[in-house]
């Protein structure tokens, strides 16, 4: 019996060093949207992309609705993988700022930016303090989630909009 025993535990402890599986491992290109947010809360996040760079994964346009229910996720991470072209070395960020900014790089199909802010349209500089208040990134998340929900209807020459297919028009808010 207490080989038994002996032979469980050593099950357990296999399952346990070795995470019973890959739950922790993100795919690069068809990447789950709740372990990217995970693993950037813990300050984890280490997926590399196939040149060797430590970047956002692929994310599509079904992955959308799921990234813009983080949208408002306030959380300050410590740390988001900027595009490696970019200059900046990052510092903390809110979680739901850039949710969007994935959202608006599957959207133009492009980075964004360079980096990770929204900041006021009439800014001077790229400051810190012209970057948006949480109920400002709150608000720009309200406007992307009307954009998405909008494209869900067929556009008509009825329905011209100019912003249609532009979820910071008219917000004062734009990419840096």
């Amino acid at each position: 019996m207490s080989k038994l025993v002996r032979m469980v535990l050593f099950m357990v402890l296999l399952c346990t060093l070795g995470s019973c599986g890959s739950n922790n491992t993100l795919d690069f290109d068809n990447p789950d949207v709740d372990l990217f947010v995970k693993q950037l809360k813990a300050g984890t996040y280490q997926t590399q992309s196939p040149e060797g760079f430590v970047e956002v994964p692929n994310f599509k346009s079904e992955d959308i609705p799921k990234l813009l229910s983080y949208s408002t996720d306030l959380t300050l991470i410590q740390s988001f993988p900027l595009p490696p072209i970019s200059p900046y070395v990052g510092g903390e960020i809110r979680l739901g700022e850039c949710m969007l900014w994935i959202v608006e790089s599957i959207r133009i199909g492009d980075y964004a930016s360079l980096g990770c802010h929204l900041i006021r349209v009439n800014a001077d500089n790229y400051e810190a303090q012209y970057f948006l208040t949480d109920e400002e990134v709150i608000d720009a998340s309200v406007h992307y989630k009307r954009w998405w929900e909008n494209r869900s209807y067929p556009k008509t020459r009825w329905s011209i909009d100019p912003c249609f297919d532009d979820p910071l028009c008219g917000t004062g808010y734009q990419w840096w």
